[in-house]
């Protein structure tokens, strides 16, 4: 008996001096804005780990366990942060606001996500810290969050928390689909696999839940402060500060989610996880979405150097170059 292999679909292909040197493969899903399906490219139906897509669902768990954020420390909550000065600030501040230290982050120490921040920092002289690592904004509002409710601190990244269980049960209800499994990001915390469908579907009902709803006030806290989501140099921040009424959140490994305030949303996994290739492929997906513009154009340009020059120039299209769309796959 034999097993068919399904191949993913090129969604970008790398394009250097005019010759394609490289491809990277994925799936991709588009939702309408009544929340069909409207493109599908690859297998957007089998399970995938969001990584940090899934930090919105995080949030939201953390309000609907009575933790009252708001503005940036919700946006920062939600954050993959670029380790700027001022995300590591207020992340030290919702700290002291609850009582609690650095040393009581179970993240694992790192440097800034951002390049630029990490250099700066290690120029300073300072050495990995678990503030600086991205995901210290989320597990300040975790700690915070069972501070609040007397639930033990040291176990708060255990799966049988019971936070971890609203995220849990928030991730499933969002997504509209069970949790195919439960592993461990590279924070540390319990990491929800559902499907690029699902994590679209879950975006797209954050866009659209009531105003005051914990999903809601997520969403609106991310679009209206998108420089703690991510940082000044980052494309989740361009593209909600440039785009009105857009949701978006990256995640490791090559994942993107987008929403739309209409309810089409998007999500796409690259496969071999280079990130090199999310800014080709979201402007792409954005584009068939009728997002265009210069905030578009900046995100989708990944040229590639030879010899500190693009190779080629424009013309040669010495890029990632993205592929894929209605009738090609």
């Amino acid at each position: 008996m034999t097993t068919d292999t399904v191949i993913p679909p090129v969604l970008a292909e790398v394009v250097r001096s005019g010759f394609v040197e490289g491809h990277h493969r994925g799936s991709l899903v588009v939702l309408a804005a009544d929340g069909s399906v409207e493109l599908a490219l690859g297998d957007p139906a089998a399970p995938v780990f969001p990584r940090s897509s899934n930090k919105p669902m995080q949030a939201a768990a953390v309000l609907r366990a009575g933790l009252d954020l708001s503005g940036e420390r919700l946006a920062l909550a939600a954050a993959s942060h670029s380790g700027e000065g001022f995300h590591l600030d207020l992340v030290r501040k919702m700290l002291a606001e609850y009582g609690l230290t650095p040393d009581d982050l179970q993240t694992p120490p790192d440097l800034p996500l951002d390049a630029v921040e990490a250099e700066t920092y290690l120029a300073a002289g300072q050495v990995r810290d678990r503030v600086t690592m991205n995901c210290s904004g989320k597990h300040a509002a975790m700690l915070a969050a069972c501070r609040l409710n007397g639930w033990d601190e040291t176990s708060y990244l255990d799966p049988a928390h019971p936070l971890q269980r609203l995220v849990h049960d928030g991730v499933e209800a969002a997504a509209g689909e069970p949790v195919a499994t439960v592993g461990t990001d590279g924070c540390g915390a319990p990491l929800m696999a559902i499907s690029l469908t699902g994590l679209a579907r879950a975006f797209r009902t954050f866009v659209l839940a009531e105003p005051g709803t914990p999903e809601r006030r997520v969403a609106d806290a991310m679009r209206a402060h998108p420089e703690y989501v991510a940082g000044t140099r980052r494309p989740d921040t361009w593209l909600m500060r440039e785009v009105p009424g857009v949701l978006s959140k990256m995640g490791a490994e090559a994942v993107q989610a987008v929403a739309l305030p209409d309810g089409r949303a998007l999500a796409f996994k690259v496969d071999d996880g280079a990130a090199r290739a999310l800014g080709p492929v979201l402007a792409r997906a954005l584009r068939l979405l009728g997002v265009d513009g210069p905030v578009v154009e900046r995100i989708g340009s990944a040229p590639l150097l030879g010899g500190a020059e693009r190779v080629g120039g424009p013309a040669r299209q010495a890029e990632i170059r993205a592929t894929g769309g209605p009738g090609r796959a």
